[in-house]
């Protein structure tokens, strides 16, 4: 179960089901809407995941203009696969597309700040978070 064991790719053919277990598992109000998560993943410019055998173990993805800024929505791991670099190898292949952009961005809390703040991020200067939230995870 170490990350040495996990393989990487950029594969958009997931199961539904794979999906599914990974959000719920991380509690994440989206596994709520399969077909809509299933649509936006798949309609993003780009999807990484990570895998234990035919297992998904993490995912994450970037929506993107593709010149200038990007924003990352989605990175999850299974609990059980924390904290053994699986999310900062996802990370790295997602930022590592987007290199030399002018804008990366994300909206985090909770534990995942201290993640982000070791893939490089920081606070936006004196910006507050806004949003119109349909979920109840956060």
């Amino acid at each position: 179960m170490s990350a040495k064991a996990v393989h990487y790719s950029e594969t958009r053919e997931i199961a539904l089901e794979s999906i599914l277990t990974l959000y719920r598992a991380n509690e994440w109000s989206s596994a709520e809407k399969p077909e809509s998560l299933r649509k936006a993943l798949l309609a993003s410019h780009s999807l990484v995941s990570a895998w234990d055998g035919s297992r998904l173990v993490g995912l994450g993805n970037a929506i993107s203009d593709g010149h200038l800024v990007v924003y990352y929505p989605h990175l999850l791991v299974l609990p059980e696969y924390q904290g053994r670099g699986v999310g900062k190898q996802l990370m790295a292949m997602l930022m590592g597309k987007y290199n030399g952009f002018h804008q990366h961005m994300l909206v985090a809390d909770g534990r995942a700040l201290d993640f982000y703040r070791k893939c490089g991020f920081e606070r936006a200067g004196n910006t507050e978070p806004m949003w119109i939230y349909a979920g109840h995870d956060h």
